[in-house]
């Protein structure tokens, strides 16, 4: 066993994380009464036992079963739960309060936007490798592991096969997030959302912007960057709640969302087309549920999560 320490700003926290390089040992924060309680099939379960925990929950050895059973950390949290796939390094599925998954990613070649597209970030696609994708027939093999676990929040580091990318997923009770903290010199990135609000793609699904305060169909794109603060929603009419999307870091990249194939949303932070456009280190974005469809309400939570 290797043990050794670094530190790191994720999202306005500082802290430091006790990596412990063994599969099984796990580093536990300051307060924390860590468990380990046997599940079905042998899901392995850290979590809180006492109330400052903020009710998170991590599964270490759970399965995506709508994912074709690839291997994942499931993290439940109060808002949302979120499976993240272990060798591609990106959530495969999202599910909000009432169970619904907003992702619906499926590995089967051939699926494309009904399934093998989807995911949370994509963030590296053929350059230098293509990693941070729930993994299909196209993401290369990444390493991810606990960091820490602690009251507050559950960190998870990734690695690119190749060395040359990493990255560290952050979990919280409201919130996840992505930050790009190695990067190799000469590419480029983007941050992505392919998914299905409400659990299921249709026409009348809406986003807004920062900018934009109307709920705008998912027929009309947007193409262009997204003032600070850099935020985007998408709803569904049946539902009370929009899944947000924030960049931390402002810029005036080009921000594009369309639909694909009236199966997903193609939202980039960074993209146009196919060019990347994102070239610096650390940048952190942020995924989650907002208990609202109201644009200022909407706007207070993600100014407020901007500011921590």
């Amino acid at each position: 066993m290797i043990l050794r320490s670094f530190t790191s700003r994720i999202s306005g926290f500082l802290f430091t994380a006790m990596i412990l390089c063994h599969s099984n040992l796990w580093a536990s924060g300051p307060g924390l009464s860590v468990t380990v309680a046997d599940e079905p099939a042998g899901v392995t379960v850290l979590s809180a036992a006492d109330e400052s925990s903020g009710g998170l929950e991590l599964f270490a050895d759970a399965v995506d079963e709508s994912a074709g059973n690839l291997p994942c950390f499931k993290i439940k949290t109060p808002s949302a739960v979120y499976y993240l796939e272990k060798e591609g390094a990106g959530l495969s599925s999202l599910l909000d309060r009432d169970g619904v998954d907003w992702i619906g990613f499926h590995p089967d070649k051939g699926t494309r936007a009904s399934g093998e597209f989807r995911g949370f970030p994509n963030a590296v696609h053929q350059q230098d490798g293509s990693f941070f994708h729930p993994k299909n027939s196209g993401t290369e093999v990444s390493t991810t592991r606990v960091v820490y676990a602690g009251p507050d929040r559950i960190t998870i580091a990734a690695e690119s096969g190749n060395n040359n990318w990493a990255a560290l997923w952050h979990f919280t009770a409201d919130h996840a997030t992505f930050t790009m903290t190695r990067m190799p010199d000469g590419y480029a990135y983007w941050i992505l959302y392919e998914g299905t609000p409400g659990g299921g793609y249709d026409d009348s699904d809406w986003w807004m912007t920062s900018a934009v305060r109307e709920k705008t169909p998912l027929t009309v794109n947007h193409e262009g960057d997204i003032p600070d603060p850099e935020w985007i929603v998408f709803g569904d009419k049946a539902t009370p709640r929009v899944l947000f999307l924030l960049h931390h870091e402002d810029d005036s990249h080009i921000d594009k969302f369309y639909a694909m194939e009236k199966a997903m949303t193609v939202f980039g932070f960074g993209r146009q087309g196919m060019t990347k456009f994102l070239r610096t280190v650390p940048r952190s974005f942020s995924i989650g549920f907002v208990e609202s469809t109201s644009h200022q309400k909407i706007s207070e939570a993600l100014k407020a999560l901007s500011e921590q």
